[in-house]
Formats: C-alpha cells, sequence, structure tokens
C-alpha cells in the first residue's frame, strides 16, 4: 500500500480569511485526509482566535468534493458520548461518508479545566476512556442504545439513521499505553502516536525512531492478544512532536528520507501541519506544497 499523506488544518483563522481557502487547497494538493484539532483552546494558542471542529469541518464538506476530514483528536474532556455521536452522524451525512473520527483520552492542559472541575489523573483518563468508545461505537452503530456506566449514560438515545459509512465512520485511536493500544486494537480502524513526549525535548531523531518501533511492536502483541488481524489497522503518524520537529518540512529530501524510515516501521499514513507562520508548526509554503505533491509518489 501506498503512504497516506495528510494534514492538520489549526481551526486558528476566521472561515473567510483564510480559513475556508486552506482546506479547498488542501483538496487540490490531494492530501488523503484533512484534520483539526478538537479543543477548546490550545498552548500557544489560547489568547487568539481559536473555532469549533465540528462547524468548521461541516463547513469544509462544503467546499470540497473528495478530501476526506476528520478530528485529530477528540478527547472526553469536554465531549459526552451521546451529543458526539449525533454530531458526528450528521457531519458524516453532510460530507457525504468521509470522517474519520481521530479519539484519544485527552491530556491535563486547557480542555480539562474549562468545564469547572479538576484535571483528571492519568488513569482516570483512562478510566474514561475505556468506557467512552465501547459506548460511542454502539451509539454511532444502532438505531438506540441505553446504558449506564461509572461515568457516562445514555436512555434510550436514537441515532436514525445511523452513519453513511457502514456500520460506523472509523475510529482514529491514540494511543501510546497498553489499555490504550486495547481500544485501538479492538475498535480502532488505525492507530495513532506523536512519537514518545519524554523524547521530544531532549532525544535525538534516532531514539525517536526506536521508541516508535516499540510502540509498534507493543500493538502487534496486543493485537495478537485480542485476535485483531494487523494487516486490517492503519498506523498514523501525528508528526511536529518527535526530536526531528519541524526538519522533515525543510526540504522535499528531508521529507521523504524522514517518512521513509516511519514507513519501514509499517506506518501508512503520515500527518504533516499547514504551515502557521510565527508559530512551532512554522514552514516554507511553497517547500510543504512541494512535498504534498511530490513525496507520496517517491514513497510508493
Amino acid at each position: 500500500m501506498s503512504l497516506r499523506l495528510s494534514t492538520v488544518i489549526l481551526p486558528y483563522r476566521r472561515w473567510h480569511e483564510g480559513g475556508r481557502a486552506a482546506w479547498t487547497r488542501a483538496e487540490q494538493l490531494g492530501f488523503h485526509t484533512a484534520y483539526t484539532y478538537d479543543h477548546l483552546s490550545w498552548r500557544t494558542f489560547r489568547d487568539g482566535p481559536w473555532f469549533g471542529a465540528v462547524p468548521t469541518l461541516t463547513a469544509a464538506a462544503s467546499v470540497t468534493d473528495r478530501l476526506r476530514l476528520g478530528t485529530l483528536v477528540t478527547s472526553p474532556n469536554f465531549r459526552h458520548p451521546v451529543t458526539l455521536a449525533k454530531e458526528l452522524i450528521s457531519l458524516d451525512d453532510i460530507s457525504r461518508g468521509r470522517v474519520t473520527l481521530g479519539i484519544g483520552a485527552g491530556g491535563s492542559g486547557f480542555d480539562a479545566t474549562a468545564l469547572g472541575q479538576e484535571p483528571w489523573t492519568p488513569r482516570e483518563r483512562a478510566d474514561r476512556f475505556g468506557e467512552f468508545i465501547p459506548l460511542l461505537d454502539r451509539l454511532l452503530s444502532e438505531d438506540a442504545v441505553s446504558y449506564e456506566g461509572d461515568f457516562y449514560s445514555a436512555h434510550e438515545a436514537r441515532n436514525i439513521p445511523g452513519c453513511v459509512q457502514r456500520p460506523r465512520l472509523p475510529f482514529a485511536v491514540a494511543a501510546t499505553g497498553p489499555r490504550g493500544m486495547r481500544l485501538a486494537a479492538r475498535f480502532g480502524q488505525a492507530w495513532v502516536t506523536t512519537g514518545n513526549p519524554k523524547l521530544n525535548e531532549n532525544g535525538t531523531p534516532e531514539q525517536s525512531i526506536q521508541a516508535i518501533r516499540g510502540q509498534a511492536e507493543r500493538l502487534d502483541d496486543i493485537c495478537a492478544e485480542v485476535g485483531r488481524d494487523m494487516t486490517g489497522l492503519d498506523r498514523v503518524l501525528l508528526t511536529g512532536f518527535t526530536p526531528d520537529r519541524g526538519g522533515p518540512l525543510r526540504s522535499l529530501n528531508a521529507f521523504v528520507d524522514f517518512a521513509g524510515r516511519h514507513v519501514e516501521l509499517g506506518f501508512t499514513e503520515i500527518v504533516i501541519h499547514w504551515p502557521i507562520p510565527d508559530s512551532q508548526f512554522a514552514a516554507d509554503e511553497k517547500v510543504f506544497e512541494q512535498i504534498a505533491m511530490e513525496a507520496p509518489a517517491q514513497l510508493r
């Protein structure tokens, strides 16, 4: 299978002041999927413009035809499975079946406290995630769902007519630990990683490759444990958070070298951030577009 090259378009621009243009250009450049972050605010962008993921993707669906669309990632930090399912089914319908849900356990950033709650511990996040995904899977696959859990409930929740994609839209599950990887193996159509966060500041690219290889091998073992065919689970690398940082976007050759090393680890999709000036995602737009148009053919 050829490598799929995708992008992340952060929702920081007004739709009619550059937002729309990025999504339509992503389709013109041939990206497989264009994702956006599903946060209420994020890191250094907190005190500037930031728009909602689902409305943004809905607008993107209306101005594109072939480009897949998705979140990278949605989390339980401020989402509930019942309301999220309704929004996703609507988005899948509007896009005519082009939605992928990237989903993870969430973190301790601004989203974790925006609703007034204390941030959950890593174990609490994992516990909630372990209940969130199976319930969301049912809500997107069944016409009516009732459920009483430790964290989430649904009472005769109706989701008719369901997703355009059957039995439901695909999940891309972000996980680095064993509990999350088991959820990816059980419910995911793809597994997502950003690498080992402990290496991002002071590690080397070589150490990062070894760490990601270890993650992939653990996923293989977990798939074997649960009886999941590994060949049916895509592997997605979200770039920008490994020690390489923006290095792979410096030139076409640098990207092909970077991507090739990860393709050798079994990755089927690599996601690069749409350039944002004066940010950690700054990059030369001409080089970015050259990578989008030329790199996939060199990585077949």
